[in-house]
């Protein structure tokens, strides 16, 4: 019975350092002069806390980083920077609304992007339903 409850006391202590890991959403909607300087913050962001679970929520100017063949200012794609984050388990998710409104067909985005229906709700829900912190970057 002793044996049962440590391990009961083991489970509990872990399951509650699970629940402290910071979930994090960046609402990103400004164009591609300012997207270099968020990959640079997420990478920091995962530099000092390895185990953030981070989203990145696009909508307006700010999904133009994830089309393809999209570059920053020095002539680099994003599409680099872009994929590893996204092995380090940051999601990259994109607003339909948007892609709607300027007429972008899906297929032009990164294979690392997900397109939810709002960005502005996603980012709500994230917050609301599931806890995340907001960053605007």
């Amino acid at each position: 019975m002793r044996h049962a409850f440590i391990a009961f006391l083991f489970a509990l202590v872990a399951s509650f350092a699970h629940a402290q890991d910071v979930k994090v959403v960046y609402h990103v909607n400004t164009g591609v002069e300012s997207s270099a300087a968020i990959l640079a913050n997420i990478t920091n962001h995962l530099n000092a806390d390895p185990k953030a679970k981070i989203v990145v929520v696009t909508h307006g100017p700010g999904i133009d980083f994830l089309l393809t063949d999209a570059k920053d200012s020095r002539g680099r794609e994003f599409s680099g920077p872009v994929s590893a984050l996204a092995g380090r388990g940051v999601e990259f998710k994109v607003c339909n609304n948007t892609l709607t409104t300027r007429n972008i067909d899906a297929g032009k985005l990164l294979m690392e992007t997900k397109v939810v229906p709002s960005g502005v709700a996603e980012v709500a829900r994230l917050q609301a339903k599931e806890g995340y912190v907001y960053l605007k970057p």
